[in-house]
């Protein structure tokens, strides 16, 4: 298949569904409790309830949504050093569009922005740095935000600048690393999954060498897929046939894109630009060994937490957002006591309301659990 269309043809979803279904229809007889298996990444969770996945699926299958949203796993404090930032007078802050809204404990960027702060929406960080050679007299900081997705364009960034010499720029880097963040996921003694579906633009990068620690030391069957609704239809019949065969492993569904090795020249850049962290606070799983990157020694004039010197404070939820719980796929969406009442995507009190990948933001807009709310 070549174009997006055909990965949206309801004949072949419905053979995928009918080979899914027959499949639980022999092994369903043998279950004790249905089959959990979460969708790590928030796009992922909205191709699902966009076209309507859940409702093909036997009762036997329930989906779990994971915590693969960066902006939704973005800590408090971590938004309350990018508004202090930002409102440096010498300072011109950039982001992507779905951080402006994320709840510090005072403000948001958005607010911060209506109260003069001079903070720009950017669709790369190549416009930041655009922005640092337009403006050679301010300060130019990029909210460095995302999985191992984004981070080779930001360190591509951080090398086009220290080969142009360009001396006002610098990243406030929040880059997550996605495997010690499924594995917090797998240590959690409530939550009992029995596979996953891995996030395929991921896996285009890092490959699919980082993802076998989940079948080997938890005995976990994973598929890595791509986000048409065909593609996420095919990986879950690809678990279901491991679960009737047996077997556990890790399943490449989006082989079009996703090579054994991942993309070597990405990661290069990332390796050169960035190293892991020692621990990092990610929201609702708290601080995880390894689970970010920062800019490494011979880069920090491009690190803007040097620069400014963030205070990096550790900062609770309001007591009664539950995104925590949600994240983790202890709770569904609308079983949060604010869900659709005073949390919503136009007053969101928590960042899985906020970003359009956050679990609660798809149940909500597309109406799965607003008469339960």
């Amino acid at each position: 298949m070549k174009f997006v269309d055909e990965f949206r043809d309801s004949e072949k979803a419905l053979i995928l569904r009918q080979a899914i279904h027959h499949i639980a229809q022999i092994l369903e007889p043998c279950l004790q409790r249905p089959w959990q298996i979460m969708e790590f990444c928030g796009g992922h969770t909205h191709t699902i309830f966009r076209y309507g996945i859940e409702q093909m699926l036997p009762d036997c299958i329930e989906l779990v949504h994971g915590p693969g949203c960066p902006v939704c796993v973005l800590p408090m404090g971590r938004v309350d050093d990018c508004v202090a930032i930002a409102e440096n007078p010498q300072v011109i802050f950039t982001t992507f569009g779905d951080a402006m809204r994320v709840p510090g404990s005072q403000k948001s960027l958005l607010q911060a922005r209506a109260e003069g702060a001079d903070i720009r929406m950017v669709y790369s960080p190549m416009d930041a740095l655009a922005l640092a050679k337009k403006h050679p007299e301010r300060e130019v900081v990029f909210f460095a935000l995302g999985f191992e997705t984004t981070m080779p364009s930001t360190a591509l960034t951080v090398l086009q600048a220290e080969r142009e010499g360009i001396k006002n720029f610098s990243l406030f880097c929040n880059h997550i690393t996605t495997a010690p963040t499924i594995k917090a996921v797998l240590d959690e003694p409530d939550l009992m999954l029995d596979g996953f579906l891995a996030p395929g633009h991921v896996a285009m990068v890092i490959g699919l060498e980082p993802f076998q620690f989940i079948v080997r030391d938890y005995h976990k069957p994973l598929t890595i897929t791509g986000f048409e609704p065909l593609d996420i239809l095919q990986a879950l019949w690809m678990l279901l046939q491991q679960f009737a065969e047996n077997r556990c492993g890790v399943e490449n569904q989006y082989a079009r894109v996703v090579q054994t090795q991942g993309n070597t020249t990405a990661l290069k850049a990332i390796h050169q630009v960035f190293a892991t962290r020692d621990f990092f606070e990610l929201r609702g799983l708290g601080s995880i060994d390894q689970a970010g990157v920062g800019m490494r020694p011979e880069y920090a004039f491009f690190d803007a937490e040097q620069k400014f010197k963030v205070k990096n404070l550790t900062m609770t939820d309001p007591q009664d957002c539950q995104c925590g719980a949600v994240v983790k796929g202890l709770i569904k969406p609308w079983e949060c006591q604010i869900f659709g009442k005073r949390c919503t995507p136009e007053n969101p009190m928590g960042a899985l309301m906020v970003s359009s990948e956050g679990a609660c933001a798809a149940y909500y807009n597309h109406g799965y659990g607003r008469d339960a709310a």
